[in-house]
Formats: structure tokens, C-alpha cells, sequence
């Protein structure tokens, strides 16, 4: 079995999948602007925020698009069931919704504690400056409820913050499966959002979903609330983030997720102080890889069976 990395980032998946496979198996990178030039002999590929098209699919013969996690929005699926070819990834539960929680956790602390002026004060020989926030008695709101939330509800119940959330189907169940004190259907967003100190975006990039966190949105926050956003930076609108962040209506926003990624070292959103921004590392924990990996293998070996994989969606 030939097996495609395409790209070159996230490198602890290969070690992580290597100890898996056969002997004969073969996992091969290709550079991310160069997929088409490997695809020779190619049974499966394994895209890292690369994009797999019509175009790519047709230089190649392999039979499945297995993504490392559950993003999808990088694959022509139109175009895959087309050609007959599977595609499948693995769900954001378990250890990787959990590793993303922890560090939209971290994100928010930093961001209440100023980390970067903390920083920039211990280079400085400084003591005892800055003054910080407790997380403690503020509001967060969990936008989109899905297994990342509930992981977020679940440890940041113990930091005693009022939790609330925003879903297309709110309800008596959702307020009880995620131990919250109110939640919001989407049309109610602003109502949600002004009394919010802290959003933090758990939902999924779909058509429906893309700019979602736009200028309106962003104006309905409370003044000096904070944006983290560790699912996909396509859900909010660049323009509208760095204003409200320049203008500081926003006291500052922790990003692990970018527009396009790698997000380019001059940005100048990176250039803001108010901005943490952490390399698309969410998931990236031994314990998600680990997991990840067991559910590629498998997928590899119902290849190898031809059998349909798991967790497909052609």
C-alpha cells in the first residue's frame, strides 16, 4: 500500500502512523504545491490542508481521501463520488475534541491573564505587572455544540464562569447534556452575545457557516469581550476581526486557526498586542495523534480488503 502525505506540516502524524502499518507499506511526502508529481502508484492520499480537486484526482488512480481528523472542507466531494473514489475522515471526538478544548482553555486564560505583556515584562526584568482577569463570574459562550463544546462545558464548569450557548436547535436537552444556564438558537445570536465576556467557536466550516462572526457580530459582543477560535478561521471575517481588535472593542483574540495556513509571519493581525496565535496545534497532542492514527490504519486495511472505510462520506 503506497500512502500520500500531502504537505509537509502537521510531521507527527508520519512517526504516529508509521508504527502501524506493514512492513511493505510505503508513507510518502510530497511538497503541498507539488501533490500531482507523487500521485504515481498512490493507493491513498492523506491531504494536510491541501486542496484536493477534480484536477488532482484525474492525475492520480487512488481510491480514497482519508483526512487526519474531521475537517473536510479541502475536498471536492462532488468531484470524489464522481470518480468513484471514497472519502473519509475522523470524527472530532474522543482525545482530539478533547485536546482542542484544553487549548481553547489556554487561549482564554492567556488571553484574561495578558501573556504577551506578562512576557514582555519578565524579558524586561519587570515584577508584579500586568494586572490580570479571573475567568471565575464571567459569561462564555460556546458557539456550536458539538463534541468540542462538550468537552470545553466539562472543564470550564470548575472555573465557576456562567456558561451559555448559541445552536441552530436550542432546547430544555442541550441546556442539560452541556450543563448550561442558557442557550440561544442562532437568529437569537446578538441577544446571546451581549452578555458574552468570552466567545470561543466550536462549530464546523460549512457554506452556511463561512463568515458567520462578521462586523454585526462581532458589534453585538460586549465591549472588551475576547474571540478564541480553535475550529476553522474561515467562520470569522478577517476585515471585521482586525477592526474590532484595532479599534478595541475586542480587548484581544486567540487564534490557532487562519484564513490561509500557514497564516503569512507579516500579517498584521499577528502584529496586533492584543493577538496570541498558536500554529494550528489544537489537536496535536500524543493522545489525539495516537487515536487519529489507530483510525487511519483501520481504514487502511479495508482498503487493502477493499471494503468501504469508515467514516466515509462518499
Amino acid at each position: 500500500m503506497r500512502i500520500l502525505f500531502c504537505g509537509d506540516a502537521f510531521p507527527a502524524a508520519r512517526p504516529r502512523l508509521a508504527r502501524l502499518i506493514r512492513r511493505d507499506d510505503e508513507l510518502v511526502v510530497s511538497p503541498r504545491d507539488d501533490i500531482g508529481a507523487a500521485l504515481d502508484g498512490v493507493d491513498m492520499v492523506i491531504p494536510f490542508m491541501c486542496r484536493i480537486d477534480s484536477a488532482l484526482m484525474d492525475r492520480g488512480r487512488f481510491r480514497l481521501v482519508q483526512q487526519w481528523g474531521a475537517g473536510l472542507e479541502g475536498i471536492d466531494i462532488t468531484a470524489a463520488k464522481q470518480r468513484g473514489i471514497w472519502v473519509a475522515n475522523v470524527p472530532a471526538t474522543g482525545n482530539n475534541a478533547d485536546s482542542v478544548a484544553e487549548l481553547a482553555i489556554f487561549l482564554t486564560i492567556a488571553l484574561l491573564r495578558n501573556w504577551p505583556a506578562a512576557q514582555a515584562s519578565v524579558r524586561a526584568g519587570g515584577l508584579g505587572a500586568p494586572i490580570g482577569r479571573m475567568l471565575a463570574g464571567r459569561t462564555v459562550c460556546l458557539y456550536g455544540l458539538g463534541a468540542i463544546a462538550r468537552g470545553l462545558a466539562q472543564r470550564l464548569r470548575p472555573f465557576h464562569v456562567r456558561l451559555v450557548g448559541v445552536t441552530r436547535d436550542p432546547g430544555a436537552a442541550k441546556v442539560a447534556e452541556f450543563g448550561l444556564d442558557a442557550c440561544y438558537s442562532t437568529a437569537e445570536r446578538d441577544a446571546c452575545f451581549a452578555q458574552t465576556d468570552v466567545l470561543i467557536l466550536c462549530s464546523r466550516l460549512a457554506p452556511e457557516t463561512h463568515g458567520v462572526i462578521n462586523a454585526d457580530a462581532l458589534r453585538a459582543l460586549r465591549p472588551e469581550a475576547f474571540l478564541v477560535n480553535a475550529a476553522r478561521g474561515g467562520l470569522v471575517d478577517y476585515d471585521a476581526l482586525y477592526s474590532a481588535l484595532s479599534s478595541g472593542h475586542l480587548a484581544g483574540a486567540g487564534l490557532d486557526v487562519y484564513w490561509k495556513e500557514p497564516i503569512a509571519p507579516e500579517d498584521p493581525l499577528l502584529a496586533l498586542p492584543n493577538v496570541i496565535a498558536t500554529p494550528h496545534i489544537a489537536g496535536v497532542t500524543d493522545r489525539s495523534y495516537d487515536e487519529i492514527a489507530e483510525a487511519v490504519w483501520i481504514n487502511i486495511e479495508r482498503l487493502r480488503r477493499g471494503d468501504a472505510p469508515l467514516n466515509g462520506v462518499v
